[in-house]
């Protein structure tokens, strides 16, 4: 019999809502099932967080809340091995990734509760004008309101860390939704903070069965704060929904354009680009994907991609010794063999790949110099597949790098400082790496799209603050 997990939102009962199956997108294996919401569940979740915020005297102090996220670290790190493999099942990602997944999530409690001891308000100057004397003013922080999250699958643990953690912390009363596809990593940490010390309401999860509701939840008035991690199509449309006040944060997928200039040190460069190419098989919103390399080295770079991604097993994340795991559903493996195809019959040259193992399963692929026009080259490609661009002048990569409508982070690999600057300085990014790749991240730093990628910054200081308000007050007196 497999686990079932049933509904964290207090009032609803798990026999008022229907089941939820969780399978492996690896072999199609019934993982779990979980407790779905409807309408009525949406409103007691909304009525709760509502309710809890408006009651002042309720709020939880920050010595209380820094309390229970250590202990739900400490939690965390006990059961590190049984939260990577579940995070593996369910997602897709191998196993040897997940585990830097949940180092990573413990790591993002640690950052949570260091923020909140050393960030607070700041002192407004006063007594500088005249009509400013005899006073004196100040701001402090306090949480926004009821915070709605909704997640993506690829980082099933990890995000849910990302938009969940800062909102307990600054004292947001909080909704989450992940993924229908990788929904019991979160109901998991949710668990987990609950059993840190964090009352029921604070924290509740909806796992709903379809858009309807989804939208229901997340456009409601009582919402102060919508953070969403997914598809752009989805994320924006919702935003033109939301209702009057409610702020927002959207993080959408890019296309990670690498610049390879004929000074790099390729043999530094090629496992870089493999890792970040081919990691989770591709489906990071950050993953290199297409690489413009100066034209006396751009071949060679693309075999010697295509030689070592040719080595990546592909298989069962689960076992320790995969390198590439499924596609996170069956449709979306079509499409990627589909776009494979479409470039490889416009003229790009398949250097490695461009097969299906099986409905889940995809090998890592390398194209060399696809058409403009092709998807690969227009859209996020979100698989296993790198595509490798000739160049002969830096700025005219640049200006295909830039050319459409995605801009998040973005890399160029060269020994040469000015040429590095004249990237940077030229390429739209909200990052640019030099000498590494796309995908590099560390949870403390900003986490941006620009354009249609997404709006406001993500990582742990930059949420939260994001999710509170900054309130001043100006003190009168004589004796100031």
């Amino acid at each position: 019999m497999v686990d079932h997990y049933s509904v964290t939102v207090p009032g609803v009962e798990s026999g008022d809502v229907a089941i939820h199956e969780v399978t492996a997108p690896f072999d199609g294996a019934l993982i779990a099932t979980c407790d779905s919401a409807d309408i009525n569940g949406v409103d007691t979740a909304l009525a709760n967080a509502h309710e809890l915020f408006r009651d002042r005297d309720s709020w939880l102090t920050a010595e209380k809340r820094i309390e229970i996220l250590k202990k739900a670290g400490r939690i965390m790190g006990d059961m590190a091995e049984e939260l990577a493999l579940e995070a593996a099942r369910e997602g897709g990602k191998p196993l040897v990734d997940s585990k830097v997944e949940v180092a990573r999530a413990i790591d993002g409690i640690q950052i949570l509760v260091e923020t909140l001891r050393t960030t607070g308000g700041k002192e407004i100057p006063m007594g500088v004008t005249k009509s400013s004397l005899n006073r004196m003013a100040f701001t402090r922080r306090e949480p926004i309101g009821p915070v709605v999250a909704v997640s993506a699958f690829n980082h099933p643990l990890n995000l849910i860390v990302h938009q969940v953690g800062p909102a307990v912390a600054v004292g947001c009363p909080v909704i989450v939704k992940p993924a229908g596809d990788t929904p019991l990593s979160c109901i998991r940490f949710v668990n987990i903070l609950h059993e840190a010390g964090l009352p029921e309401k604070w924290l509740q999860t909806l796992v709903v069965p379809d858009r309807e509701v989804a939208t229901k939840l997340v456009t409601d008035e009582r919402v102060a704060f919508f953070s969403f991690i997914g598809s752009a199509e989805v994320g924006w449309g919702l935003r033109s929904k939301l209702a009057n006040g409610t702020r927002c944060a959207l993080e959408h997928g890019g296309v990670a354009p690498v610049i390879v200039a004929e000074d790099a040190d390729i043999d530094d460069t090629i496992p870089l680009l493999v890792k970040a190419g081919y990691y989770h098989a591709g489906q990071v919103c950050v993953s290199v994907q297409k690489i413009f390399a100066h034209e006396s080295i751009a071949e060679s770079l693309a075999e010697r991609i295509a030689e070592e991604a040719s080595k990546l097993i592909t298989g069962d994340p689960t076992d320790p010794a995969t390198d590439v795991g499924p596609i996170i559903r069956h449709e979306e493996t079509d499409r990627i063999d589909r776009w494979v195809k479409e470039a490889v019959d416009g003229g790009a040259k398949l250097l490695c790949g461009g097969e299906k193992i099986s409905n889940s399963l995809y090998t890592p692929t390398l194209l060399f110099d696809p058409p403009a026009d092709a998807k690969v080259s227009t859209s996020e490609i979100f698989g296993p597949v790198v595509c490798v661009y000739s160049y002969t002048d830096m700025d005219a990569a640049i200006t295909l790098a830039n050319s459409l409508p995605f801009a998040f982070q973005a890399s160029v690999f060269t020994k040469d400082l000015d040429k590095a600057m004249r990237a940077y300085a030229r390429l739209d990014a909200s990052a640019l790496m030099i000498n590494d790749h796309t995908a590099f991240r560390v949870d403390w730093m900003p986490f941006a799209g620009l354009r249609q990628s997404g709006l406001g910054i993500g990582g742990m200081p930059h949420t939260m603050a994001d999710m509170t308000i900054e309130k001043l007050m100006v003190l009168r007196s004589k004796e100031l």
